[in-house]
């Protein structure tokens, strides 16, 4: 331990009776506020469990972007405000009245061993994100762009069917670039023992469930990040990850819960940021058992209070919302309300035949520690049901094992899930966690499926938003889905870190620097 003397073990001696984090903070707080060097350390919340960008479950959660982002180019990029940039395309656009693609691979964009990144690697992807067979979750989206043809760095393609935001998508879930040449080389196998791509870092070391070291990438693009090295460590446990940085063995870490957050950032030598994101908290509710019944679905809704979990246990850090949008999608409306009505809660529970001395009873899922409180919140929510007459068993796993579940469409009849849609289009988050043949949908009916379905072509705009609307609207009346609050994202970090939230969700460490 650096700075750790003989004095300040005397001074420790009269402490034994210290443990755990007290312990921690009181060993380590020299080191709190030590100088970060060449390596930015980062306790992250989640493990990388697959290396592959665009395919398998990991491909669809956007907490691994982070670190994705760091190895592999999207096609476009997001600035902070969510406003689209160029990527590994300096150029992207409609063409023939939005029935073909034109896009263009940014000069001096190069793989991490060298060589040029062409426009027939942009085919390649895109052929491979189209084909069925490759595992890509999104699989249906890419599908619609086909005849993908390379001219230099130009590559031109038709729509099979017009999807309004597949230019969005390409800065989305599963847009990302690996080099052909090299994934043909080495194969799957290969590939996950030593990805590839054209990002502003190279995988230099990676254990398996415990942290990923990288490297800066001295050919990229966008120049030479602040830091050469870069070590993502795997800490799923929150109270370990305050643990790290209020002990400096970390310089930044996130998703931690809001009173520790609030406590951390007055500390001397270390600063909070908490950004509104794009992230929403909801409760999937499957179509299976109780969930059938219109008024077990309401009452459910109506009997959480959402203002008061994000009073109390979020501290503020939230925005309750009552539709599978956030302030800042695309054809948000304010309008649609599901209010906190206890009284009526109960009253549709009767009618139902349950009360509270007779409860209808079924299994709720959470994660615990993936996002700041979530097993908190939805223990908050058993005992709202509680007082009305539903008796809700909670069930906890990680959040691996709810991709799995809900591809399967064997999640339980409702389930906790932090859903990320940073394209803020209401297609990413309605469309795709509510249409039926969606592969990330819960609730499957026809009523629902008839009216989303048409959404997808829709050319004009200003018809395809305001069917966004009614289809909320709808969602909202019949109670199909539980939304709870736009998440804030807590980040605490060295305040001689360089840090900007990203509403996104991001942390990306070749945009930060040295204060």
């Amino acid at each position: 331990m650096k700075d750790f003397k003989r004095r300040d073990f005397i001074q420790l001696a009269g402490t034994a009776a210290l443990t755990g984090p007290a312990l921690a903070s009181l060993l380590f707080s020299k080191e709190a506020a030590a100088k970060i060097g060449n390596t930015l350390t980062i306790a992250y919340h989640v493990s990388v469990p697959a290396w592959d960008p665009t395919t398998g479950l990991s491909a669809v959660n956007p907490q691994l972007m982070s670190i994705y982002k760091c190895v592999f180019d999207q096609y476009i990029d997001q600035k902070p405000n969510l406003e689209f940039v160029g990527g590994i395309l300096s150029e992207w656009g409609w063409t023939n009245n939005k029935t073909k693609l034109r896009l263009k691979v940014r000069d001096g964009a190069k793989w991490h061993d060298g060589k040029p990144v062409t426009g027939a690697d942009i085919v390649w992807n895109l052929q491979r994100a189209a084909n069925p067979k490759t595992g890509n979750p999104i699989n249906f989206i890419w599908s619609s762009i086909i005849n993908p043809k390379a001219n230099g760095k130009v590559v031109t393609a038709d729509l099979k069917s017009y999807n309004a935001d597949i230019l969005k998508w390409m800065g989305f879930l599963t847009a990302y670039v690996i080099p052909p040449h090299y994934y043909q080389k080495v194969g799957k196998a290969g590939f996950e023992k030593k990805p590839m791509g054209s990002g502003p870092y190279m995988v230099d070391e990676f254990q398996r469930g415990s942290f990923v070291r990288l490297k800066a990438n001295p050919n990229y693009w966008g120049g030479q990040p602040a830091f050469e090295n870069v070590v993502f460590k795997f800490v799923t446990d929150p109270s370990a990850r305050i643990a790290e940085i209020e002990s400096g063995r970390s310089d930044l870490t996130l998703n931690i819960p809001f009173e520790e957050f609030d406590r951390l950032k007055k500390k001397p030598g270390l600063k909070g940021v908490a950004t509104p994101v794009s992230d929403i908290a909801m409760i999937f509710f499957n179509d299976i058992g109780p969930m059938n019944d219109a008024n077990v679905r309401k009452a459910a809704v109506y009997a959480v209070n959402k203002k008061a979990i994000v009073d109390r246990l979020l501290r503020g850090y939230g925005v309750p919302i009552d539709t599978l949008l956030a302030p800042q999608y695309i054809g948000f409306d304010a309008s649609v309300k599901t209010p906190y009505d206890p009284a009526k809660a109960k009253a549709l529970l009767a009618k139902s035949g349950f009360s509270i001395t007779k409860p209808v009873k079924f299994k709720i899922q959470t994660t615990r520690g993936y996002i700041p409180k979530d097993y908190e919140v939805v223990q908050a929510i058993v005992g709202m049901w509680r007082k009305v007459g539903i008796q809700a068993e909670i069930e906890v796993y990680e959040v691996a094992k709810h991709f799995e579940l809900r591809a399967q469409d064997k999640l339980a009849p409702a389930a906790f899930y932090n859903w990320g849609n940073s394209s803020g289009d209401p297609t990413n988050s309605t469309g795709h966690a509510m249409f039926g043949p969606s592969p990330h949908s819960t609730w499957d009916t026809p009523d629902l499926d008839k009216m989303i379905g048409p959404l997808w072509g829709e050319k004009n705009e200003a018809k395809r938003i305001a069917g966004w609307k009614s289809v909320n609207r709808y969602i909202a009346k019949n109670a199909y889905v539980l939304p709870l609050y736009q998440q804030v994202q807590p980040v605490v970090h060295k305040v001689e870190l360089k840090f900007q939230g990203h509403t996104a969700n991001y942390v990306l460490p070749a945009k930060m620097g040295r204060t």
